[in-house]
């Protein structure tokens, strides 16, 4: 007999919970504990535990989102046709969503289900159910309406897309959205001067030159202690970077990093960039099983240019990776060009979507081909063949 249950915070999930996603450390407790106390302030959470009798079996992360018209599509200079197709999305989806999935961090990172004791039709019902149950208390208890509901993020051969049956009854959309750049980490690659020599000429020149600009600029891995001391720059930091993104679905709070470093330890890494002991950028690290997952960065306008502080934690990234053997880097979306540049390959992600009105749920995929990201990028391949 299969069932679900709805769960409002991490001390009440079951005791077999992180068991279950050894594999994932963005669906375990310490990781979900850490987000219940330090989660955007337009993000509230919720997790449905799925069981085959009174055995878990399968997990879902849920997150309510806020979403701020004023906070969508911003500084963007586009074509007419564009803003007004911007300008319908906002509209659409402005209010509360409730995603399946984690917002906050590019990829799968919200559904897990064991196949041998649970089918995957009936596994996506439960869940489905559980966010109709959700759709109701929110509006009950909170007086906030669901706007939208989203399966977030799914490779192309995910096996999910063969419960195509699922999510056309349900009446949601399969769509495009920006891939996921990611960097497989070569057997033969035991130190980045090994990364360096599998580049192409031209790359390697950009890489030293990279390297030279850095110039005085020093990198430092900061403790627990150094976070909090600097928590107020890093911050702000991080909202230097932000403030000029295209797109903006939320804003981290303060105390996130600190929280995450008291939580996950030496599975969470701030690097900071000093110059003359001024904190002038930083960037974090997840370390999840044999993948390391690149994490929110920052950095302040005047040395960016410069110094190409960008670029050069992208290159730190892939030097922290390979040398501590990592199967592959996840550098996420966004920046897809110049994360090409330095090996990381676009793999494409779908998500499935409904609006709850039906008028506009019928418009919904129209729209979002008009929006579907074309690759108006060019892909590099830095590596010799």
């Amino acid at each position: 007999m299969n069932s679900y249950q709805i769960y409002h915070t991490v001390e009440a999930l079951p005791k077999t919970w992180d068991a279950l996603v050894a594999h994932d450390m963005f669906l375990q407790k310490n990781y979900l504990r850490c987000l219940e106390h330090a989660a955007p302030n337009n993000i509230q959470l919720f997790y449905v535990g799925i069981f085959n009798g009174a055995t878990l079996v399968g997990i879902a992360i849920l997150q309510r989102v806020q979403l701020y018209l004023k906070n969508m599509f911003r500084n963007t200079k586009v074509s007419c046709f564009k803003e007004f197709i911007k300008e319908a999305v906002s509209k659409v989806l402005k209010g509360n969503i409730l995603v399946v999935g984690n917002l906050m961090h590019t990829g799968q990172h919200g559904l897990f289900f064991q196949k041998e004791h649970i089918p995957a039709e009936r596994y996506l019902k439960l869940v489905f159910e559980a966010v109709e149950v959700l759709k109701i208390e929110i509006k009950k208890k909170q007086g906030k309406t669901i706007r939208a509901i989203m399966f977030k993020d799914f490779f192309e051969d995910d096996a999910i897309h063969l419960e195509r049956g699922f999510f056309t009854k349900n009446k949601l959309h399969k769509v495009m959205v920006q891939p996921n750049m990611i960097m497989p980490v070569k057997p033969e690659w035991l130190s980045i001067h090994d990364y360096f020599s599998a580049l192409q000429k031209k790359y390697k020149l950009r890489y030293k030159r990279a390297r030279t600009k850095l110039g005085n600029i020093e990198a430092k891995e900061l403790t627990l202690e150094a976070i909090r001391e600097h928590s107020q720059v890093l911050h702000g930091l991080y909202l230097n970077v932000c403030n000029h993104a295209k797109f903006n679905s939320f804003f981290l709070p303060e105390n996130h990093f600190a929280c995450l470093k008291e939580s996950l330890h030496d599975n969470f890494k701030v690097f900071g960039y000093y110059l003359d002991d001024k904190l002038v950028g930083f960037y974090t690290l997840l370390l999840n099983n044999k993948r390391l997952e690149t994490y929110f960065l920052g950095y302040d306008s005047e040395h960016q240019h410069s110094h190409q502080l960008y670029l050069n934690m992208l290159y730190d990234m892939a030097k922290y990776g390979i040398e501590n053997r990592f199967s592959s880097i996840v550098y996420a979306r966004t920046a897809m060009e110049i994360k090409s540049s330095v090996g990381a390959q676009a793999i494409k992600m779908q998500v499935y979507i409904k609006h709850t009105n039906g008028f506009m749920n019928a418009m919904l995929k129209q729209i979002f081909n008009l929006m579907n990201p074309k690759q108006n990028w060019e892909e590099r391949h830095p590596f010799s063949s």
